[in-house]
């Protein structure tokens, strides 16, 4: 943010700002490696106008919390809170750094554009033909999500980009969409829009193998930190001492696998004729521990007992992907299946994140029994008595949550 530029105090809704600035911190993420993947400057400058724009939001919550607080009770409820705040800053502040890899061209090699797909899901940028039959509707009519899994991230009309479009947001002809999705979904959605078949790109040959090993680094590390994001609103919102420690494990492998990642792009820069086109490799490392850190913030309230304020779940509920807990009965469709053979995804919008198998009853310190399944599959099975957290839409949750109890 420009620090020229003033923002005084204005009487905002605490639950509003928190929910805006939980939509734009996971809309950042999604812009940021999807700038790095089309080398895109674009959408690359969009992050940094994010990135200012969230700076306010942070600003504008720190002054309604500190309005808010008039006694020692009031500090302890509104502590975790403050924690939200400066973790969704460190987030965004980390995605503008992603997308300087770009805007600054501090370089990447190609295997890095080659392995990102995956990490997102597919992603590709379609322009929506004139006689396609996606032009003209709304998303809420096309009902994408639900149907295909397919989600439109952002939309570029006329020069200017449309970030995080809703139900109501109709898609015009000439319309460039970025869409994100499984690839069976990608490959319809891709078809329907341009009139052409989507075709995957091929990766590079002959990468050096320590340049693989350290691209592999980071996309396990960007999928672990995007998991722990997902699981750090889930144990604020659940209340979840378990689901919190889980953030703590992925914080850790996260940093396990920068210190490898530091030591294979090292060897690969001896093997290099070009180290200095590494750095990109390095800046991604970085800003995407840093999202894990932040991860780990938001749960620290949990962690230590502080009970999550009502504000707070109640943001996250009115956020535009929510968080939905469903246990599955043993009338449900999805008891002794796997998420794949239900492709529950497609079937209504929304991704399971984690899963708790039955166990015992929660001990005297309130943890939940039974073990958890973080980032499970497609062949991962459910089971009757299976506490699962998802991730979608509204209208997919409550579809997900009655599917779930048959």
């Amino acid at each position: 943010m420009d620090p020229t530029v003033s923002v005084e105090y204005e009487p905002v809704s605490v639950k509003s700002v928190l929910a805006e600035m939980k939509d734009t911190a996971e809309l950042l993420i999604d812009l940021s490696y999807s700038a790095v993947l089309l080398g895109s400057d674009d959408v690359a400058a969009e992050v940094l106008e994010l990135e200012e724009k969230m700076d306010v939001l942070q600003l504008r919550a720190r002054m309604s919390l500190l309005m808010a607080c008039r006694s020692t009770e009031d500090a302890e409820a509104l502590a975790p809170v403050l924690g939200m705040v400066g973790a969704a800053e460190k987030i965004s502040d980390a995605a503008g750094d992603i997308a300087k890899v770009v805007l600054e061209d501090i370089g990447l090699p190609e295997t890095m554009r080659a392995a990102l797909p995956e990490a997102l899901e597919t992603l590709v940028r379609a322009t929506v033909a004139p006689d396609s039959p996606l032009a003209g509707r709304t998303l809420g009519a096309l009902n994408l999500e639900t149907e295909t899994g397919v989600r439109a991230l952002a939309i570029r009309r006329q020069g200017d980009w449309l970030l995080n479009p809703d139900r109501e947001t109709a898609l015009q002809a000439g319309d460039v969409v970025l869409f994100r999705g499984p690839e069976s979904g990608i490959s319809e959605v891709y078809r329907d829009a341009t009139g052409e078949r989507y075709e995957p790109p091929d990766p590079p040959e002959g990468a050096a193998q320590d340049l693989d090993r350290a691209v592999t680094s980071i996309v396990l590390m960007k999928d672990m930190a995007e998991l722990a994001v997902d699981l750090a609103y889930g144990a604020v919102l659940f209340d979840s001492e378990a689901v919190a420690e889980e953030v703590v494990e992925l914080e850790a492998e996260v940093d396990a696998l920068q210190s490898r990642f530091e030591a294979w792009v090292l060897r690969a820069a001896g093997e290099s004729d070009d180290p200095v086109s590494l750095r990109g490799l390095v800046h991604l490392a970085r800003s995407t521990e840093v999202i894990s850190d932040a991860a780990l913030e938001m749960s620290e309230g949990v962690l230590r007992g502080l009970s999550t304020h009502p504000v707070v779940a109640e943001a996250v509920q009115e956020s535009d992907e929510i968080l939905t807990q469903a246990t599955i009965t043993e009338s449900s469709d999805f008891a002794g299946a796997t998420i794949g053979e239900q492709e529950i995804k497609t079937a209504t919008g929304m991704r399971i994140i984690a899963i708790r198998r039955p166990g015992s009853q929660s001990d005297r310190t309130g943890r939940e029994g039974g073990d958890w399944v973080v980032s499970p599959g497609p062949e991962t099975p459910l089971q009757a008595g299976d506490v699962v957290i998802a991730k979608g839409t509204r209208s997919g949750a409550e579809r997900f949550v009655a599917l779930a109890g048959g």
